[in-house]
């Protein structure tokens, strides 16, 4: 890990743009306190994917997981959707919101494709270029080469690229900067540890930087998408843009780091504490579902004939927290006055509460449940 050589700056006329070296090696790791964060993350990992295995139906519970993640991951890129409004329909947006919005519905359905795909496709090109073809589909970056590698020169930060904060490589050695980075993951002659190798991989795509448009968002994904593919969790439940969020600087400060000062030891802490954090509190969020869960069962019993009905409606909620009485009468089958009944008793329990504050056109929110994803 001393001997990690990150790249180079290369001169590009008026600014110097990073040339990151092949990743796809030998490693040695020789740091005692970074193989003491790797082991402690093994460990919590292996907890949430045992967890996961004993709860029942968690596919209804993943949804929520997946936007969350969606609505952090586009916050990063300055995004703003909350977890309510993601939750809606179209209509219900206002029209300055909508194209934030949609940005979120992409990532949604990137990854749930990906994740899908897996089942055909390994963890590849192939798939990244899918799954970003995907996000910027009718959103505002569909006419910046979706589904394609740049062919221009692209950077972070500052005004222009002279004053910019980092400039990736050069567009014609994408392909081949890919290719490494495709062959270090599938690599079984070199070992190295999943969990050092995902974040590797993230470091060097972010750093390749190879689409115009989304790849903040495509690296983030990828870790995911990994972790499910090598079967180090058997469901997609765990995410870090949340923890990326929430340690924003640090993430790029930490990302810089490696270019500027070859220190892949200190990102690779910072993301394994990321994952042992984010998988704490991923367990943390089931035992609460478990619990509201029970909780709301128990309230539903004391509607007497209305409790069958009454847990049809929930058991859609613990999937999409929001809704309205359209909704509820395709589920129930009841007539309209007999909805606007229930949902009323609903409310009265507090398991609903009512989010527009008008007499049409209601909006009815299992605000307890949102609550656990926040």
């Amino acid at each position: 890990m001393k001997k990690f050589d990150s790249g180079i700056y290369k001169q590009q006329g008026s600014y110097k743009s990073f040339q990151p070296n092949f990743i796809n090696r030998s490693w040695t790791i020789d740091n005692m306190e970074l193989l003491k964060l790797l082991s402690q993350a093994d460990r919590q990992i292996g907890r949430l994917d045992m967890y996961s295995e004993y709860i029942p139906n968690i596919d209804i519970f993943i949804s929520m997981h997946v936007l969350k993640e969606a609505t952090q991951s586009s916050k990063i890129e300055g995004t703003n959707t909350n977890m309510e409004e993601a939750i809606l329909d179209k209509k219900d947006i206002s029209s300055e919101k909508r194209d934030d919005w949609q940005e979120v519905q992409n990532y949604i359905s990137a990854l749930h494709k990906s994740v899908e795909d897996l089942n055909n496709l390994p963890f590849s090109t192939r798939l990244i270029t899918k799954a970003h073809k995907i996000l910027l589909q009718g959103a505002r970056g569909k006419h910046k080469l979706p589904g394609e590698f740049r062919k221009s020169q692209n950077w972070i930060g500052g005004a222009s690229i002279d004053d910019a904060t980092f400039v990736p490589p050069v567009h014609n050695s994408i392909s081949e900067l890919m290719s490494d980075l495709e062959k270090f993951v599938h690599d079984e002659e070199y070992y190295f540890p999943d969990l050092l190798k995902i974040a590797l991989v993230h470091y060097q795509f972010e750093t390749i930087h190879p689409f115009l448009d989304g790849n903040g968002r495509v690296g983030r994904l990828m870790i995911t998408l990994y972790l499910v593919e090598k079967g180090i969790l058997k469901k997609p439940i765990l995410y870090l843009s949340d923890f990326f969020e929430r340690n924003r600087e640090l993430y790029y400060n930490n990302l810089t780091l490696v270019r500027t000062q070859n220190n892949i030891e200190q990102w690779f802490k910072f993301f394994l504490v990321g994952i042992i954090e984010t998988a704490k509190n991923s367990i943390e969020t089931f035992d609460k579902i478990l619990k509201l869960q029970k909780e709301t069962e128990n309230k539903i019993q004391k509607l007497g004939s209305r409790a069958n009905n009454a847990t049809l409606i929930v058991n859609y909620l613990f999937q999409r927290p929001i809704m309205n009485a359209k909704k509820a009468k395709e589920i129930t089958g009841l007539s309209m006055p007999s909805v606007y009944t229930l949902l009323d008793e609903l409310e009265k329990i507090k398991i609903l509460v009512e989010i527009t504050g008008g007499k049409r056109s209601k909006l009815y929110s299992f605000r307890q449940y949102i609550g656990l994803f926040k």
